[in-house]
């Protein structure tokens, strides 16, 4: 039997917020809670600044804040301090945003890139309207961007993420942020 491949992962708080208990009925809850049960089976890693723990702290539910105790136990969180400031990313998102409603979207989930910088370069997130729309945007002036990878565990028949999780979670194309389909 062949070792799986492990990826550190940045898990947005707004998967942590969502996942339910096994009992639910409600899909995005269940579909959370299945991507999160995955990452733990499967091996992967999670990445969290001070900054994405502070969100989880304040908004995960029962189910995520007994997942990521499970995952701190086995070693598979992965702490970040101390990222330095790209300033060519700042620059460049607060070129692209034109609104100051823009602006707070990038202040409030930059962290999000940065850490998917600092590591394999893959956030999961639940945010398809704003910050998945806007870093797509943002993707098409920055190169650094255009390889970060986005998967969101709700969209299930569009993205397939526990199939892409059991593959390896690797960076293909459809899933990058500078993708432009046809």
């Amino acid at each position: 039997m062949s070792k799986s491949i492990s990826k550190c992962l940045v898990i947005d708080a707004s998967v942590a917020r969502a996942a339910g208990p096994p009992h639910t009925s409600h899909p995005t809850s269940s579909n959370c809670r299945i991507f999160l049960e995955s990452v733990l089976k499967i091996c992967h890693k999670i990445v969290m600044t001070p900054e994405i723990r502070k969100e989880w702290d304040q908004h995960q539910s029962r189910f995520a804040r007994q997942w990521l105790a499970t995952m701190v136990a086995k070693k598979k969180l992965l702490p970040l301090k101390n990222l330095p400031t790209d300033s060519s990313l700042w620059d460049c998102l607060e070129r692209i945003a034109e609104t100051d409603e823009q602006r707070g979207q990038i202040i409030k989930d930059v962290h999000l890139l940065e850490a998917a910088l600092a590591s394999d370069k893959t956030i999961i997130s639940l945010d398809e309207k704003t910050a998945r729309r806007f870093f797509r945007k943002a993707a098409q002036e920055s190169s650094i961007l255009k390889t970060i990878v986005w998967v969101n565990p709700n969209r299930v028949e569009e993205e397939q993420p526990i199939a892409w999780l059991e593959a390896g979670a690797m960076p293909e194309e459809k899933r990058l942020l500078g993708y432009i389909s046809e």
